[in-house]
């Protein structure tokens, strides 16, 4: 009977350590690259489905049109800083199914917060104005881990952005549709 009984008791334990641990982390930090730049980022957790993922790294872009025409440079580095709150929908049947979700590895939907600032651009050649610009987009995206350090990310989204032309000596602001489309392959530490 007492064995019984403890072994109940260990399997209940064990049940409730699992469904605590369906959440997302208390904070995961690393480093991102993909074909359109690099970030650092940090994920901080704000309940256990819903992280605040913050960024700072750097956005490559290939300017054809707007700003840039005049110019000789079209490759440009630019800074990025990012807030972008995720709700991670899928962790617990995620862990029901036994698949990983340490490090967030999961499906989001996030609110992507983005400002390009003035202050220099890699790459400027032709010491083209630098122009700000701030975004909402709001995205889908997914998380998978490659091993314990790496991972992939890829998402997809539209939203508004709001270019500060003025700034740079242009002679209106401008506002349009922006996308958001990124593939990023990843090391948490």
């Amino acid at each position: 009977m007492e064995k019984t009984l403890i072994t109940l008791t260990l399997c209940g334990l064990t049940l409730i350590a699992k469904a605590q641990n369906t959440s997302v982390e208390k904070s995961t930090f690393g480093l991102q690259t993909g074909v359109l730049g690099i970030w650092a980022y940090n994920e901080a957790k704000l309940s256990n489905t819903l992280a605040l993922r913050t960024e700072i790294g750097f956005d490559f872009g290939i300017w054809e049109s707007t700003y840039y025409d005049d110019y000789d440079s079209p490759f440009l580095l630019t800074p990025v800083i990012v807030v972008e709150p995720r709700f991670y929908y899928n962790l617990e049947k995620r862990s029901k199914n036994s698949k990983r979700i340490d490090g967030n590895s999961g499906n989001f939907i996030a609110l992507k917060m983005g400002y390009h600032p003035d202050w220099f651009v890699l790459f400027n050649t032709d010491d083209a104005p630098v122009v700000s610009d701030f975004s909402i987009i709001p995205t889908w995206g997914i998380r998978r881990n490659l091993g314990k350090h790496f991972n992939y990310e890829a998402g997809l989204g539209a939203g508004f952005s709001y270019t500060f032309a003025k700034r740079a000596g242009y002679l209106n602001n401008k506002s349009e549709m922006e996308l958001n489309m990124h593939l990023r392959i990843g090391y948490r530490f």
